[in-house]
C-alpha cells in the first residue's frame, strides 16, 4: 500500500475499538480453571523466532474478542504502517526523520535511500568496521602504549547510549562465559553523578582499559563530562587518552574525525537512542566483549522475529497481537501500568531498558499533529528479575486496588548449567516452578473467609518462554518488544520516535549552571550552593 493511502487517525475513532468496547468481558478465574484452562494454555501459543514462543493464555481474551483485535489492527493499518516505517517512510513526524533501526539488522523491503546513501549498506559497513577493529583488539594488534593488550571495555554514554547496550552485554554475559565466547569485562558509565564515574574508574585497571564514548550529537553534556573524568584518570596514570578511547557518533559530529580516538563508528540521525542496541551502539561494546560472532548472532535472531512482525495475520505475529492486547488492556479494561518480570537474572537490566523504550515512545498526550488526545497513552512499565520481585513488589499485584497486567519471561534451561539439587528438584526447576504457580495464582486467585488472605485473581499476564537465553534469543525479544512499541503508538496516534519530553529539564539545567535563574529555579539551586 502506497504511503498517501495510510490514513493516521485517532484509537478512539476507530470502529473497530468502538465495537471492541461493547463486547463481554473474559473473566480469567473462569476461562483458566480446570480443563478450560489446559486447553487454553495449548491453544494460545505461537511461536516466535530463536525458539521462543509467545502464550497469552492468562490475558483476559477470547476468540471473539482475538478477532475484535484483528479488525482493530485491519482498520488502523498497522502492517501497512510497519512497511511503510521499514520501507523509509517519514514516521518520526516530530523530527521529520525516516526511522531505520529494523534496517541494523535486516533487509525487510526496498532499498533505503537518503542522501544519496543506501542505508542498508552503511549499517553493515559499521558493522564490518566493529568487526575488524574488535578482531585486531581481540589478537594483540591494537593495544595499549606499553604494547599490552586491553583486557577490560567501558562504555561511557547515557539513556539509549546505556541502558540497551548493558542490558544486553548482562543478558549475554555468563552465556558467553560458559561458551568461550568472552574476551573482556564490560563495564558502563551513564550518570553525571561523580560517584558513578569514580566508582567504575576505582574497580578498573585504567591502562588494560578501552573506553567508548557514545554520542550521536558530540556534545551531550553527561557523557563529555564523563569522557572528561576519564581522561584525567588516564592522565594521572600516565597514559595518552588517544590510545585508548574510540567514538561511536555521527559522520558529522566533532567526535568524527577527532585524532583523541582511536577510531569512530558511526550511527545517524535515522536510529534513536532507545532502539539503537542493534547499531554500532551496541555493536561496538557486544564486539569488544563477546566477540563480532557473538554480535552477528544477536543480529540475526532480531531480524528473523522481524520477519514475523511482517504478517497481517494477528494470530501468526506475536509483537502485534501483544500491543493489541496491551491497548485493550489500557483503553478498555483501564489498567495503568504494566509489569515486565523476566524469570531470568541475566535479564535483570531489561525491564530498566524497556521502561526507557516504552515510556519515552509512548508517553505522550498529542497525536502526530499536534492535537491533544482525549483517551489514555503509554502506561507505567515497571519490573524486576523473579523470584526476587515476589519479595518485593508482588503483595501490590496480586492484593493490590489496582490491576496491574504482567509480562513473564521464562527459560527451561540456565545459562551457566550450574545447579544443586535440593529438596527433591534443581534450582532452575524451582524458578520454573515459581513462574508458572505465579501465573495460574495471579487468574485463579484464591477463596478464603478471612478477607486479608483472599486472592480475587483476574490478574492477567503473558508470558515468552525459550529453552536458553543465547544470542539469538536475545536478539528476537529486543525485536519482540521495540515492534510491539511501534504498534501501541500507531495505535495511539502518536509519535513513538521523539522525545521532547527529556528536553525541558536539560534547558532549565543550563540555565543554573550559568546562574541565569530567578524564582523558586534560583531558591532551589542555592540550597545545593550551586
Amino acid at each position: 500500500m502506497s504511503a498517501e493511502n495510510i490514513k493516521w487517525n485517532n484509537l478512539d475513532t476507530l470502529k473497530a475499538f468502538q465495537e471492541l468496547g461493547k463486547k463481554e468481558k473474559v473473566s480469567l478465574k473462569d476461562v483458566m480453571s480446570g480443563e478450560s484452562g489446559a486447553a487454553r494454555v495449548k491453544k494460545y501459543t505461537m511461536p516466535m523466532a530463536a525458539g521462543l514462543a509467545y502464550n497469552y493464555a492468562a490475558k483476559a481474551v477470547n476468540d471473539d474478542i482475538i478477532d475484535g483485535l484483528a479488525k482493530l489492527a485491519e482498520e488502523a493499518q498497522l502492517t501497512d504502517k510497519f512497511a511503510a516505517l521499514y520501507n523509509g517512510e517519514v514516521i518520526n513526524t516530530g523530527e521529520k526523520r525516516l526511522v531505520l533501526h529494523h534496517l541494523t539488522r535486516s533487509q525487510l523491503g526496498e532499498d533505503v535511500v537518503k542522501d544519496g546513501t543506501n542505508k542498508r549498506e552503511f549499517y553493515v559497513a559499521q558493522q564490518k568496521k566493529i568487526e575488524a577493529f574488535a578482531n585486531d583488539v581481540h589478537a594483540g594488534k591494537i593495544v595499549n602504549g606499553a604494547g599490552e593488550k586491553f583486557t577490560t571495555v567501558v562504555q561511557i554514554g547515557i539513556g539509549g547510549s546505556d541502558l540497551g547496550p548493558r542490558a544486553m552485554y548482562l543478558a549475554l554475559e555468563n552465556w558467553a562465559k560458559q561458551t568461550g565466547n568472552f574476551n573482556m569485562e564490560a563495564k558502563f558509565i551513564s550518570n553525571v553523578d561523580p560517584d558513578d564515574a569514580a566508582g567504575v574508574l576505582q574497580g578498573i585497571d585504567v591502562a588494560h582499559s578501552l573506553f567508548v564514548l557514545v554520542s550521536k550529537s558530540g556534545t551531550t553534556l553527561e557523557t563529555l563530562t564523563n569522557e572528561s573524568f576519564v581522561k584525567d584518570a588516564l592522565a594521572k596514570a600516565g597514559l595518552d587518552a588517544s590510545r585508548h578511547m574510540v567514538a561511536v557518533t555521527s559522520e558529522t559530529s566533532p567526535l568524527a574525525g577527532n585524532s583523541d580516538y582511536l577510531q569512530a563508528f558511526f550511527m545517524d540521525d535515522f536510529i534513536g537512542g532507545r532502539f539503537s542496541s542493534t547499531s554500532a551502539v551496541g555493536g561496538a561494546v557486544l564486539s569488544l566483549a563477546f566477540t563480532p560472532e557473538v554480535f552477528a548472532r544477536f543480529l540475526n535472531g532480531a531480524a528473523e522475529e522481524d520477519k514475523l512482525v511482517k504478517n497481517a495475520d494477528v494470530k501468526a505475529n506475536p509483537a502485534l497481537l501483544d500491543a493489541l492486547i496491551g491497548v485493550y488492556e489500557r483503553n478498555i479494561l483501564g489498567f495503568p501500568a504494566t509489569a515486565l518480570l523476566p524469570y531470568s537474572q541475566a535479564l535483570s537490566r531489561f525491564p530498566a531498558h524497556l521502561q526507557q523504550a516504552d515510556m519515552e515512545s509512548n508517553g505522550k498526550s498529542v497525536n502526530r499533529f499536534g492535537e491533544f488526545v482525549n483517551y489514555p497513552t503509554g502506561p507505567v512499565l515497571f519490573g524486576e528479575p523473579g523470584t526476587n520481585g515476589q519479595h518485593s513488589f508482588y503483595q501490590l499485584l496480586h492484593q493490590g486496588t489496582d490491576i496491574v497486567p504482567l509480562q513473564f519471561i521464562g527459560f527451561k534451561d540456565s545459562q551457566l548449567g550450574v545447579d544443586v539439587d535440593i529438596q527433591g528438584s534443581t534450582s532452575q526447576k524451582k524458578l520454573c516452578a515459581n513462574v508458572v504457580a505465579q501465573i495460574i495464582a495471579f487468574a485463579c486467585g484464591k477463596e478464603d473467609d478471612n478477607n486479608n488472605k483472599k486472592f480475587a485473581g483476574n490478574r492477567p499476564s503473558s508470558i515468552i518462554i525459550g529453552g536458553q537465553l543465547t544470542p539469538e534469543a536475545m536478539g528476537a525479544l529486543l525485536s519482540h518488544y521495540e515492534n510491539k512499541i511501534m504498534f501501541q503508538g500507531f495505535l495511539w496516534n502518536v509519535n513513538s520516535f521523539d522525545q521532547e519530553g527529556v528536553q525541558l529539564g536539560k534547558v532549565l539545567a543550563k540555565k543554573v549552571l550559568a546562574h541565569e535563574t530567578d524564582g523558586a529555579l534560583k531558591e532551589f539551586s542555592e540550597l545545593f550552593e550551586i
